[in-house]
């Protein structure tokens, strides 16, 4: 008997999610210089790790030999008091892609739905599709999510709702009152989901606590990769009620978030200085790829987050024209839009070499 025999048949079928080409990866295979090739594909932080999170990550490493706090006890605290809350409503994860995986553990069954909008990060389908559950997504209308259209997707089977704020790939991002006024007209038996990743570039941002107060059904992902830079040590955070919180950690592994990544992220919160620069310089750095685009003749979606998307014609023809120049992007054609490439806000000269390759390939 083959072992694929003794699987479970919707492993079979299951996507695989395909990450960002790593420089490493690329430069071995067009023969290359890591050094000379800049990644813009996966929404790092062009600026790195913030230098706080850098020396507390050190000083934790020193204690390796002890495990992490299981609980994430400083973390949820210091968390809380910056926001106001209970530590009891926040739950550590390794990365918010894990609090995703915990939402399909706690909620979903084969024959549940879980709506989403298209195109929207690829993960909340695969996590309902891991589950059993069936994806219903809802088009983007003109790169946006439109609640309405989501609100009427949902029937009686509907378990959760993703909507991710500002959106990726798209960029876009909707209002505070109309992601409240949607959160308050769900039924009962449906949770909303709010991806937060890339909130802190957004000003004026959302706040979307009052829905926790309210003791509405939702939770509220955050993560410590984008603005602080800390993407390698895996870490995010998700805050709802707690009772919401209480189930997810029943079901999450013991020792899930490791002991650097707690020490860097306490840190990374005191890191103002840091996260402001960065704020800043990635507002210039979109309004610099935004003149480019024109300058190139090339669309591009008006975008609040730390990426944008350019139509470029051949999304797959421009992709690998760039990366054989040593500058990695995002195609989007696994998020059904082929024409398209997403791009990471990158440094000022990281940009200005994105942009001479573009006007290179045509």
């Amino acid at each position: 008997m083959k072992f694929e025999a003794l699987v479970n048949p919707a492993v079979r079928t299951q996507p695989v999610y395909e990450p960002g080409k790593p420089i490493e990866y690329v430069a071995r295979e067009l023969g290359l210089d890591p050094a000379g090739i800049i990644k813009l594909a996966s929404n790092e932080n062009p600026f790195g790790p913030s230098p706080l999170a850098v020396a507390a990550a050190k000083r934790a490493l020193e204690h390796g030999e002890l495990y992490p706090d299981g609980g994430c006890f400083e973390l949820r605290q210091k968390l809380a008091a910056a926001r106001g809350m209970d530590p009891a409503q926040f739950i550590i994860g390794n990365g918010s892609n894990e609090i995703i995986e915990l939402l399909g553990h706690v909620l979903l069954r084969p024959g549940d739905e879980v709506v989403m909008g298209a195109p929207a990060f690829v993960v909340y389908k695969l996590v309902t599709l891991l589950f059993g559950a069936k994806a219903v997504e809802v088009p983007l209308v003109n790169h946006r999510h439109d609640l309405g259209r989501i609100a009427a997707a949902v029937t009686p089977r509907t378990k959760l709702v993703f909507v991710c704020s500002p959106n990726n790939p798209t960029g876009t991002a909707n209002t505070e009152a109309e992601l409240l006024a949607f959160a308050r007209a769900l039924p009962e038996h449906v949770v909303a989901v709010f991806d937060e990743a890339y909130a802190e570039y957004v000003e004026n941002a959302p706040d979307l606590r009052p829905l926790v107060r309210e003791g509405r059904k939702v939770i509220c992902l955050r993560t410590f990769s984008k603005i602080y830079g800390l993407a390698a040590l895996r870490i995010g955070y998700g805050y709802a009620a707690a009772e919401i919180a209480t189930l997810l950690n029943r079901v999450r592994q013991p020792f899930n978030v490791n002991a650097i990544a707690q020490a860097a992220a306490l840190a990374a919160l005191d890191d103002r200085a840091f996260t402001e620069r960065c704020v800043w310089e990635n507002r210039l750095g979109l309004a610099q790829l935004e003149q480019g685009f024109r300058r190139l003749g090339l669309e591009c979606v008006p975008s609040v987050a730390n990426f944008i998307l350019v139509g470029v014609g051949d999304g797959a023809r421009v992709f690998d024209a760039l990366q054989r120049r040593g500058v990695i992007v995002r195609p989007m054609q696994s998020y059904g839009m082929p024409e398209w490439l997403r791009i990471t806000v990158g440094s000022r000269a990281q940009n200005e070499r994105l942009l001479a390759g573009l006007a290179e390939v045509g």
